[in-house]
């Protein structure tokens, strides 16, 4: 292949150089393009434009493969942890065991919040969404933590990065306690990432959370599953905000924003809002022939990136199944999820369009038998995705070519006018 694209217009061609990576596809450099031709390249979404060069995380969308530092997610899932998956995608190596140790020791002894930091919460309303609550307390973390804020010093951006990750979960916590009315409970050093969160979320005074294993292995794979995904949305967004040199605790509040939306973090929780319409195992077949005729959406099925079965829903199928194995739960909600999920890998209309339940459908259904509330979804997405955006952050500010972003348009407005005073307006 050549090492260089010819782009004509009219009668003049400009060379464009063709960049190559480890893996995936050429890339082809328009960096100069507007200075030499006058002209804008046009991408809505910027779904086919390369907006970095980075070392954390592949997709292949159509092989269904998913790569954190070259590993494969289904390995890292069944093998690693969550907190050995950070070291990963913040350092670039799987730890050893001294440093594992160091790393792990880090994270512990940050998970907890500054006293007065509590009383913030005490300024939302009872009801406020969680996700409005995580938003807020992230980005007020920069007032208590000011010694970390100077983003060109690598020892005060790890620090950041470190804080981040320990004190997500117990922010995470406190806006799920807030939300049910109950008590905020502090972390214990003694106890491993998921199960202090788990602890943090489900103990009140009258009866402290007793540990459990397998729902420990499944919050920490969750963790994993959605730690990083490329340069998605909210991922673009810290990328775009801290751009500007702005401080990591107001460019994760960004990405905390950006995750917010539904067609982003919100799918697990639109599925289970699906399953709550269907209702009963009998209104299954009507509501398939539905989404068949273009009436009802399925939500949890499919994925925008991944043309063939979602490497982490494979993973996440089989953590759902311990999970409700082991809680014995009897939901008919749950009954109606196994039920499509049957329909749509049988059926040649969801099989013909790739239409495989995604980690949204499975990690909905795990969460809920969890005790956790639809509302609270998004929180945990944001929880895991903090290392993904904190590491890709990191990386930006390592990249000597980083640049402010600055986006460019096709305007269609009106051209160049005269004000008319108000009176000689018709």
């Amino acid at each position: 292949m050549s090492d260089k694209a010819t782009l004509t217009i009219g009668e003049k061609s400009f060379d464009l150089p063709i960049m190559k990576g480890s893996t995936g596809p050429d890339v082809v450099d328009v960096r100069k393009f507007y200075a030499e031709a006058d002209h804008f390249t046009f991408d809505p979404g910027f779904t086919s434009t390369a907006s970095c060069e980075s070392k954390i995380t592949y997709i292949d969308g159509d092989a269904g493969i998913l790569l954190h530092r070259g590993y494969p997610i289904d390995q890292l899932a069944e093998k690693s942890s969550f907190l050995e998956v950070c070291h990963l995608l913040l350092n670039g190596e799987l730890p050893t065991a001294d440093e594992f140790r160091k790393f792990e020791h880090n994270i512990t002894y940050h998970t907890m919040l500054h006293a007065q930091f509590d009383s913030f919460f005490q300024g939302f309303r009872r009801d406020a969404h969680p996700m409005a609550v995580m938003t807020g307390a992230v980005g007020a973390l920069s007032a208590f933590y000011a010694d970390s804020l100077n983003v060109d010093d690598p020892k005060q951006r790890e620090i950041s990065a470190h804080r981040l990750i320990a004190k997500m979960p117990t922010i995470a916590a406190r806006a799920f306690q807030y939300s049910q009315g109950r008590p905020f409970v502090t972390p214990r050093n003694e106890l491993s990432y998921s199960e202090n969160f788990l602890r943090m979320c489900f103990s009140v005074p009258a009866e402290d959370w007793v540990p459990n294993p397998v729902l420990t292995r499944a919050m920490d794979r969750i963790f994993i599953l959605h730690a990083d995904h490329e340069q998605n949305a909210s991922t673009s967004t810290v990328r775009l905000a801290g751009s500007s040199g702005a401080h990591p605790f107001a460019c994760i509040a960004a990405g905390i924003a950006c995750l917010w939306g539904p067609s982003h973090g919100g799918a697990n929780q639109e599925a289970l809002e699906m399953l709550e319409e269907i209702g009963t195992v009998e209104n299954i077949p009507a509501y398939v022939q539905g989404v068949k005729d273009r009436k009802y959406k399925l939500m949890g099925f499919g994925h925008r990136v991944y043309k063939n079965f979602d490497p982490r829903a494979k993973v996440m199928q089989k953590t759902c199944y311990e999970v409700l194995d082991q809680l014995g739960i009897n939901d008919p909600l749950l009954q109606v999820a196994m039920e499509l999920e049957k329909v749509a890998l049988s059926d040649p209309f969801f099989i013909d369009r790739k239409l495989y339940p995604n980690i949204d459908f499975y990690s909905g259904i795990t969460l809920r038998a969890m005790g956790f509330p639809t509302n609270m979804f998004t929180v945990l997405f944001a929880l895991a995705r903090t290392v993904g955006w904190i590491s890709q952050w990191k990386e930006m500010f390592e990249d000597p070519s980083r640049k402010i972003g600055r986006p460019r348009q096709l305007y269609t407005g009106p051209t160049q006018r005269d004000y008319a005073p108000v009176e000689t307006r018709g």
